[in-house]
């Protein structure tokens, strides 16, 4: 499978039209079809199913179309990492952080090592901890800011001075908006909206004292903001971390859970990375940044 080709048909999935594709491309539409037939001869599979206005991607398609965005976006990072020069720091770095106020660290990193050099671009993709680890164990990000528990026996890592407390976000009007704090005893009741990290998590496990499964979860999420609207709407009380939604002003408000929960942010990186020239600046400052927090 050539770059080349790969791009055409990230394109035309994109589109989901060979001719407003081949238009973007600048090539014909005849071209374009003749590549797209040649990769799914080549790969044994039928990867487009053409309509007459639509083009759409079969099941094999759409693994594909997956795999081809990293394969694209790594080989994009590559270059960009070996076209530095020796004279000034230049290339991008990405980096995949879950949701947490943490970033603020890794922001004001960002903000010094730009002030200094720049031409250097940086890349966030935001997720759980799941989808950071998945991309950075892919190459696809050189960094990862991780929430709480986390494996990180294939990473090197600088651990930030403060995390992040676990609570429950809710409606004013809530009964347990009276209390000072949330304690095992009083989500027994109550419709939760959970973040899948927290369901994974042995420090809430423990905390709660008995088993999640006896617990009345309506929904997961792995991003917190558009559940702040299920909350909003009354469909139950989300189990999060402090500080992600701005409840000022609205009808929404924080509890933290009591006896207090913290979870620890880690920035990592995998062992025995090698990095360009922008990415060792970017970790030296981060460090810098870190200590002086600290």
């Amino acid at each position: 499978m050539e770059l080349r080709v790969l791009r055409y048909f990230i394109e035309v999935a994109r589109e989901q039209n060979i001719t407003a594709a081949a238009e973007r491309l600048f090539i014909t539409q005849s071209t374009l079809s003749k590549q797209l037939m040649e990769l799914e001869a080549e790969l044994g599979k039928q990867l487009l199913v053409r309509g007459k206005r639509k083009t759409t991607l079969t099941e094999d398609g759409m693994f594909l179309f997956r795999r081809a965005q990293e394969i694209v976006d790594l080989a994009d990072m590559t270059q960009a990492a070996l076209q530095g020069t020796d004279e000034a720091v230049t290339g991008d770095i990405s980096i995949g952080c879950g949701e947490t106020e943490g970033m603020e660290l890794v922001i004001e990193a960002m903000k010094r090592l730009h002030e200094a050099h720049p031409f250097v671009r940086f890349h966030l993709y935001s997720g759980n901890d799941e989808d950071v680890s998945e991309r950075l164990m892919n190459g696809l990000v050189d960094f990862g800011l991780f929430v709480g528990n986390t494996d990180l026996e294939k990473y090197d890592y600088l651990k930030l001075p403060k995390g992040d407390r676990w609570g429950l976000l809710m409606r004013r009007d809530h009964p347990l908006a009276q209390a000072a704090s949330v304690r095992p005893s009083d989500l027994a009741e109550v419709p939760l909206l959970c973040s899948r990290q927290a369901l994974h998590s042995n420090e809430l496990s423990g905390w709660l004292g008995y088993d999640f499964s006896k617990l009345n979860i309506v929904s997961t999420h792995n991003l917190v903001n558009n559940t702040a609207l299920m909350v909003k709407a009354g469909m139950g009380c989300a189990l999060t971390i402090d500080r992600l939604v701005n409840t000022q002003g609205t009808p929404l408000t924080f509890r933290p859970l009591e006896p207090a929960i913290e979870a620890a942010l880690f920035f990592a990186w995998k062992k025995y990375q090698v990095f360009s020239r922008a990415g060792q600046k970017f970790l030296q400052v981060m460090g810098e940044v870190i200590g002086g927090a600290s």
